[in-house]
Order: structure tokens, then sequence, then C-alpha cells
């Protein structure tokens, strides 16, 4: 019963997406306009010159192209389905996630568990087509695939967490859809979406470093390009690691004190 319990919570999202072709096809499209815009840009970038903050430009490019599919595994239309944690609050459904069966911890990690592997097959669909194409180079041994495959891990397990800490803040604040949209495009900013970390100055690249953010992208990717070498992949892996120590603890702590503001009567 439990199993079947979590296979429906982990479907809740993908369902959504595949039930509805149109959403599907936008995204598609939305996706591919993307991935070429943003490696026209980087090529473009780099027509006259020849390594910048550290990037070549088949790196630059690389980099870019995996930033933008990686997106893609957490960015389902969640709203389509009425179940993010705003929407409940805001309607006063929140009680039902504690009425069920299934704890609400449970259930939103199971549902961010189908959002995420859903997401992944697009990636992967996505990166086998760019690989095909040349548009991104492989990685540079064995050794990477495998350090980077450890850290995009860890990356999403971090992401997961930063990502349950934002719709956690909707427990305590009560019109916070423009606090999350500021949230999230930091989350994009200081992970690594937009454009890598060394381009900027270096108080934003210190700064950064004492939040979870880069953890999230911006490590995985520089170790699957070559800016991080396999001998200090070993110290990033521990941060990435500890973020997810520090992470659950603080949403599990958040979790006990969000139960005690939902009343009977919803949000």
């Amino acid at each position: 019963m439990a199993v079947l319990q979590g296979w429906r919570a982990a479907r809740v999202t993908p369902l959504g997406e595949l039930h509805t072709p149109p959403r599907m096809t936008a995204a598609l499209l939305r996706l591919t306009v993307q991935v070429v815009l943003v490696a026209s840009l980087w090529h473009g970038l780099y027509s006259a010159t020849g390594t910048t903050a550290g990037l070549t430009e088949d790196q630059a490019v690389t980099y870019a192209v995996l930033a933008v599919l990686a997106t893609r595994i957490r960015e389902l239309d969640q709203y389509a389905g009425r179940d993010t944690v705003l929407q409940h609050m805001h309607f006063g459904t929140i009680i039902y996630w504690y009425l069920r069966p299934l704890p609400p911890q449970r259930y939103y990690a199971l549902r961010a568990l189908g959002e995420q592997l859903y997401g992944l097959v697009w990636v992967l669909a996505g990166y086998v087509i760019c690989l095909a194409a040349g548009v991104v180079d492989p990685p540079k041994s064995a050794a990477v695939a495998g350090v980077f495959a450890v850290s995009a891990f860890l990356g999403q397990w971090v992401l997961y967490y930063v990502m349950l800490a934002i719709d956690q803040l909707c427990f305590w604040t009560l019109r916070n859809g423009a606090a999350m949209l500021i949230l999230i495009f930091a989350q994009n900013l200081l992970s690594g979406v937009y454009a890598p970390l060394w381009f900027f100055p270096d108080w934003f690249i210190t700064m950064s470093g004492f939040l979870p953010f880069q953890a999230t992208l911006s490590v995985p990717l520089s170790l699957y390009v070559g800016r991080i070498e396999l001998s200090d992949a070993g110290p990033q892996l521990a941060v990435q690691a500890a973020w997810v120590v520090a992470l659950a603890l603080l949403t599990r702590l958040l979790w006990r004190r969000a139960a005690r503001r939902v009343i009977s009567q919803g949000g």
C-alpha cells in the first residue's frame, strides 16, 4: 500500500504534462530555442577571443547548453495541477496535506522525485541530441563522467532542499508570489544558470561561496567542462554533501514549525 501511495504521489505532475500534449510541444519548442540561442550567443562572444575567465569557447558553450538542459529537471508546470504550496496556502487547502495517509513531507518528497525523474528523461534526451550534433563536448574521461554524475546527483539533492525551503516560506507569509519569483531568480543567478560564476566580480563569487546555490549546478558543470580539476573534486563534493545535511536538518525543523500554523479551516 505504501509503495502504491508513493507511486501515485510521484506521478502527479508528470501525468499532468503527459495528458496535455500541447504543453509538451511548447516545452520542447522553448527548450530547443533556448539551446540554439544560448549556443549562438556564446559562440558569438568568443568569436574574437581565445580563453576568457579560464574557459575556452567549447567549454563555455558546453557549460551554457548543459545549464539550459538542467533547468528542465525542475521546470514542470505545477500550477496547472493547482498542487503548489503557494496555491494551497492561498486557497486554504493545505490542510488536506495533513489529513492524508501520507505525511506532507513525504508526499512533497515523492512528488519532487517524480518531477526530477521525468525532467531527467528530457535532459538525457537533449544531451544525447546535442552531443550527436556537436553542440556540447563529451567528458574528457570516464573518471570525469563519474565524478560529474555524483556531483550532479548531490546538486539535485541540494536543489530539492533549496526549493523546499522556498516553498516552506509560504507558511509564514500571506502573499509571497513576488518573493517566490525573486528567490527563484536568485537561485538561478547564484547557481550559474544564466552565466558561469567566473564572469562575475570577485566579491560576488566570494559571497556565493557562502550560499548553497552554486552547489546545485555550478559545481557539477564546472567538473564536467574541466574548470574544476579532478584533484579538486573531493573538497567540492564534501561541500555539496555538507549542504545536503544542513538543509535537510533545516527543512525538517521548518516542517515541524509549519504544522503548528495549520488550522482546520485551511491555510
